[in-house]
């Protein structure tokens, strides 16, 4: 009980740090929507900069006209500059009406209304550094130090500002006579850059938003076949009954797709599972069926020499030599029935063994020569150069052994067995033919069912379990050929076994 608890313990322990489940459906919408989140994030990134680069350089164009429009008014003063010389430069007038003084900004000006805009300021100083001239405020102190034509952005404290700036040389003599500085504040250029920021943002989610759910119903519909076959695993794992597996099978999909392949694949497998498991138990019922009359005998004959037989010499030796005879009929009833039940598999375990299917009939023909010399065998090879078929030669070597011992079994007073090898396009025919008993057609259907005999005590006595031609059929199929038979009563039988061959250059047509 203790023992039980500990593995029951254990179980629960296990099971409470399995990892959590993610359908491939989950892993697929979120990494779809992750990619292309990164995939627009990227564009968004290039696209912003290109927009942010086109917007500051067209701030930077207007300043620069501005700057270039107000040093070359300021030039054609001959002396330093002042605030009378600079307005006056910049046709800028004080008219006095009604005792009011009136100064007009830059902006009342029609020439210089295209080459200025809001943000813009120009502030003109003399030579001392003083201020003569601002159209408005100015935003960043002036230094003579940093005057250069290179634009520059300063930061403040509530937005950046581009500044250019520009010595004033006298056009007459060409010497220095003041300074003008022009300042852009890019409070339009940010706000622009945080819209498109914000709308890239909103745009790269819903994207991404849109992009998993699209890719969560397209995933959930291409990935329906290995819903299927889950769902079928899991009936088959938890139904109890021996023939789950006989009626599970995944459902034919409508459409073609490497998953609907997938689909058709597993209910290929189920069914080579299926007859495995018909095959098992079918071996263990065969197997206990034929065992049983031979176990019954040995039974019979050890209690009849337990009671009284082992004092009489003549029952000993009868019932010795009875039980050697049942034991060897097990041995080799057990040996046939494994040789069915390896003839099964053949595909899985020789599917690539090739073989001289001339060189093995050949060997057969004339081993059989050896051990029956009171037959006629007649050998009709029509096979030139070496013929390769797709076949484990040991197998092939059973197979005709089975079919001329067959034939020589049951011949009669004709005793005469006809070989014949030949081979068309695509398959090589070895047909085997005697002149013995025959089949009816009411038998020829069975002969190659497990233990069924046409004439149970002929065959019982001719060293015959049933298995042989069962054997023989099983083998060929499983190397995709055929073993056929056409048979009449009291004229004999003809064995056909046609297998692929193999094209290569050792099969010369």
């Amino acid at each position: 009980m203790c023992i039980r608890k500990a593995i029951l313990h254990k179980k629960q322990l296990k099971d409470s740090h399995a990892k959590p489940f993610f359908s491939l459906k989950l892993k697929w919408s979120v990494g779809t929507g992750i990619g292309v989140l990164l995939i627009f994030a990227v564009f968004s990134v290039l696209l912003f900069q290109s927009f942010s680069s086109l917007l500051l350089n067209q701030e930077k164009q207007y300043a620069q006209e501005a700057l270039d429009t107000a040093v070359e008014s300021l030039a054609t003063n001959t002396k330093e500059l002042t605030q009378d010389r600079t307005e006056h430069s910049l046709s800028l007038r004080v008219h006095n009406e009604r005792n009011i003084k009136e100064l007009q900004t830059l902006y009342s000006s029609s020439f210089y209304t295209s080459l200025t805009r809001e943000n813009i300021s120009i502030s003109v100083y003399n030579l001392s550094n003083e201020m003569v001239f601002a159209s408005r405020d100015v935003p960043v102190k002036f230094d003579q130090a940093e005057i250069t034509e290179e634009s520059k952005i300063k930061h403040t404290s509530a937005y950046n500002v581009l500044v250019l700036g520009k010595k004033v040389f006298s056009e007459k003599d060409k010497h220095l006579i003041g300074y003008v500085q022009v300042t852009n504040d890019l409070v339009n250029y940010d706000q622009t850059r945080r819209k498109l920021i914000l709308i890239f943002l909103v745009f790269s989610l819903i994207a991404a938003i849109g992009i998993a759910l699209l890719s969560y119903g397209l995933s959930s519909w291409l990935l329906g076949p290995i819903d299927l076959i889950n769902d079928t695993i899991g009936k088959i794992n938890g139904d109890d009954e021996s023939d789950a597996l006989a009626n599970l099978r995944v459902p034919e999909l409508k459409h073609e797709d490497e998953l609907a392949e997938l689909g058709r694949l597993f209910n290929k497998m189920l069914d080579r599972m299926q007859r495995y498991i018909e095959q098992q138990q079918q071996f263990v019922e065969d197997v206990s069926h034929e065992l049983r009359t031979p176990v019954a005998i040995i039974q019979g004959h050890l209690s009849l020499l337990k009671r009284w037989g082992k004092d009489d010499p003549a029952v000993l030796d009868e019932s010795i030599e009875a039980s050697l005879q049942e034991i060897a009929r097990m041995k080799s009833l057990v040996q046939e029935m494994l040789d069915l039940s390896r003839a099964e598999q053949v595909e899985i375990q020789f599917g690539k063994e090739i073989t001289d299917a001339k060189e093995v009939g050949l060997q057969v023909f004339n081993n059989f020569q050896m051990i029956h010399p009171d037959f006629t065998f007649v050998l009709d090879d029509d096979l030139k150069d070496i013929t390769n078929v797709q076949i484990y030669r040991n197998h092939l070597e059973q197979v005709l052994i089975i079919l001329m011992d067959n034939a020589v079994k049951y011949s009669r007073e004709r005793k005469e067995v006809h070989m014949t090898l030949s081979k068309n396009i695509n398959d090589i025919d070895i047909v085997i033919q005697d002149f013995g008993e025959g089949i009816s057609q009411e038998n020829i259907d069975r002969i190659f069912d497990r233990f069924y005999r046409v004439d149970k005590a002929r065959s019982r006595d001719k060293g015959g379990n049933g298995l042989g031609l069962s054997i023989a059929r099983r083998l060929i199929e499983g190397y995709h050929g055929k073993l056929v038979v056409e048979s009449a009563v009291g004229q004999g039988s003809v064995f056909r076994v046609s297998l692929p061959l193999v094209k290569n250059k050792d099969n010369k047509k």
